[in-house]
């Protein structure tokens, strides 16, 4: 995947408070294991040109100390650049079209300030927790094929 370590950047850039530990390094190698198509884990990229637009990942597990809810969307970013044009939308749209293809019952997300946002997505508020230094929205939606 050439498109890894940039996007292993960003997304340490955008989820590194919640995981202090989390290196570059490590996220690139994370997302190098999500090369299969319709399976958990995977990565879905939203491309323009060469150039990634954004990413999120479908997870069996996101955070060590939340196991008890599965899977996750995770990871959703969108470059500065390509906001405001739907394309956070979109991918949350195909990942969680992905986890119903999956047979997926109850797909999880967890947030600090994007609640409304995914509320207007059709996510609604499971159960809300301390994770690491921050207070979380754990955010769930029943996929239906």
């Amino acid at each position: 995947m050439a498109l890894a370590p940039s996007l292993a950047q960003a997304h340490v850039d955008a989820f590194g408070a919640l995981l202090p530990d989390w290196t570059v390094k490590q996220a690139e190698e994370e997302l190098r294991t999500h090369t299969q198509g319709r399976a958990i884990p995977t990565t879905l990229v939203a491309v323009e040109g060469d150039a990634w637009q954004g990413s999120v990942s479908l997870l069996r597990n996101d955070h060590d100390r939340i196991r008890q809810y599965s899977p996750w969307l995770a990871s959703l970013v969108v470059k500065p650049e390509a906001r405001r044009r739907g394309v956070g939308r979109a991918l949350v749209a195909r990942c969680v079209a992905e986890a119903a293809v999956l047979g997926v019952p109850t797909l999880y997300l967890y947030c600090t300030d994007a609640v409304d946002y995914y509320r207007a997505l059709g996510w609604r508020v499971h159960d809300q927790l301390a994770l690491g230094p921050l207070w979380v929205t754990v955010m769930a939606i029943d996929p239906t094929p």
